[in-house]
């Protein structure tokens, strides 16, 4: 799952797309009105995390234009205002919920992911390969009837394996959409979780669904 943090401070961005990495999903982030309008042509994203305050075009107006332009992406909107005025233009614009600055982030997530288990509805995907199954929405793992836990990050590296079944997943792509960009290219810490998905799937369950291709990265298959 991804999402788009569009936030004008820097320490309250990094705060936010820090947070949400670690409750598991990819994040990409803006800081103003434009760039967040050229990142939503650029990538589809599951929720959008809008500011009101910001700078070239405010949140209101960026929203406005997604929603004129049929982009229906559900949208959390952040403000430091509280008045009732302020939250009635936002959710009249195209806003989904609300949500007033200062806020627990526990909060943010929970919203979160409510507005992707109501986005995706009745079409929402269980991703399968073999006897394992991940559910997006309920954010729940399985094999053989038998429930899997993990850890946000290393849910968020079998989502994209999953999604991208039986192709090859290179390393670089995992760090960038589950750590982000800015995350060290030279760290092994894609084969470390590979390697904690392995131990919890693999070795758990005498499966062989992880496979190594030696020099690029990872594919998810069930075994020839």
């Amino acid at each position: 799952m991804r999402v788009l943090v569009v936030e004008d401070q820097p320490k309250m961005q990094a705060l936010l797309c820090r947070g949400l990495q670690e409750a598991g999903y990819a994040v990409d982030s803006a800081g103003d009105g434009p760039s967040a309008l050229q990142q939503t042509e650029q990538a589809v994203y599951d929720v959008l995390v809008l500011d009101i305050m910001l700078p070239g075009l405010d949140g209101l107006e960026v929203l406005r234009r997604l929603r004129a332009d049929d982009v229906w992406t559900p949208v959390l909107m952040l403000t430091a205002r509280d008045a009732v005025s302020d939250r009635v233009s936002g959710l009249d614009a195209g806003a989904d919920d609300y949500l007033v600055k200062p806020f627990a982030f526990s909060e943010l997530v929970s919203r979160v992911r409510a507005l992707i288990r109501r986005g995706s509805g009745s079409h929402q995907v269980v991703l399968r390969c073999g006897p394992l199954e991940l559910d997006p929405t309920t954010r729940r793992v399985g094999l053989r009837d038998t429930p899997v836990e993990l850890s946000p990050r290393e849910f968020a590296v079998l989502e994209l394996m999953l999604r991208r079944q039986g192709t090859v997943v290179a390393r670089a792509e995992i760090l960038d959409h589950v750590w982000g960009i800015s995350h060290e290219e030279g760290s092994n810490v894609v084969d470390v979780y590979v390697k904690y998905l392995r131990d919890k799937i693999d070795r758990r369950f005498g499966t062989e669904l992880i496979h190594t291709v030696r020099g690029v990265g990872y594919r998810l298959a069930t075994a020839p």
